[in-house]
């Protein structure tokens, strides 16, 4: 995934959430809506977000030193998961606290009836401008993939992050604004209190997702199912070299993957042969996968009677 992509759609997410805060917040003020505070401090949250996103991409730029010989790479991961927890925490739970204070006093909005439906619809609009951002970098390496599948397969998690939180700022908003109409329609600030705990169960969802699918991503994710076979098909494709008996992939960031294969060498091949063989088909896998940076690790081997080659 373009790490330049996925940087502008978080400084973009970014700028708009930073002014949407502030404005929901002065809202918050002058109407003591619920709804707008819990909108505030989710956008605040969001803000939050995206800086670690851009501390993570720079603290992963490090190079690799003796007690990190692999490098930084997984720091995105890293940073992208504690993004889900701050929304879950600092964003959903707040909002259901609000809610359930709301309840307990449900007051309705006595002044500045406008504001809160101006802040929103204006907020909506900002939104979406973040969120088309987003859509549009997420096209540029989405390939075929559904927007299911691209938020469970992508290996940086910059881009699924920013869509996610996108969505849910926009619905949550939508929330915001039924619930602050309502109120002021009805006068009953109950509508006010229930829109603030749609919004905290909307974001205690949205952050479950993305927990679980950094969570993956921290762990160690094979290569893509296109990357494995491409790697398989070079080693094979390389002259000296029989067959893969067996091959492991692993992220070790969003643009560089560890491969270690065994593969079956000739037993009348020499030393010198055998090397160059391997180096030929280190060559081959970089080749194979030029948008990754490979760390390669080969074994040359003999096949014996009965060995048979595992699932990558």
């Amino acid at each position: 995934m373009s790490t330049a992509g996925g940087t502008k759609a978080i400084v973009a997410a970014l700028l708009a959430n930073a002014g949407i805060a502030v404005t929901k917040f002065i809202a918050y003020l002058l109407t003591s809506s619920s709804s707008m505070l819990a909108e505030s401090v989710h956008s605040l949250a969001d803000s939050g977000n995206q800086v670690l996103l851009l501390v993570g991409g720079k603290r992963a730029r490090k190079e690799a030193t003796p007690e990190h010989p692999f490098g930084y790479g997984r720091a995105r991961y890293v940073y992208a998961f504690l993004v889900s927890i701050i929304l879950f925490s600092l964003g959903g739970l707040f909002a259901l606290y609000e809610a359930w204070h709301k309840f307990q006093d449900p007051h309705p909005i006595t002044s500045w009836h406008w504001v809160p439906v101006v802040v929103l619809v204006v907020a909506i609009a900002m939104e979406s401008f973040s969120f088309r951002t987003a859509v549009v970098e997420s096209n540029h390496v989405r390939g075929r993939l559904s927007w299911r599948e691209f938020v469970q397969h992508a290996k940086s998690p910059e881009l699924p992050v920013i869509l996610l939180e996108d969505l849910g700022a926009l619905v949550g908003l939508v929330l915001a604004l039924v619930g602050v109409s309502m109120t002021l329609v009805t006068g009953n600030g109950l509508w006010d209190a229930a829109g603030t705990a749609s919004i905290g169960v909307l974001l205690i969802l949205i952050a479950i997702i993305l927990g679980i699918e950094v969570k993956s991503l921290l762990i160690g994710e094979a290569a893509t199912p296109e990357n494995v076979a491409a790697v398989r098909a070079a080693l094979e494709g390389t002259d000296g070299v029989e067959s893969v008996i067996h091959l492991r992939t692993m992220h070790l960031g969003p643009e560089e993957i560890l491969v270690a294969a065994k593969i079956e060498v000739t037993a009348a091949e020499s030393a010198a042969d055998v090397a160059a063989e391997i180096d030929a088909a280190e060559a081959a896998v970089r080749a194979a996968v030029p948008d990754l940076r490979s760390v390669i690790y080969l074994e040359p081997d003999l096949r014996r009677a009965g060995t048979t080659s595992p699932a990558s």
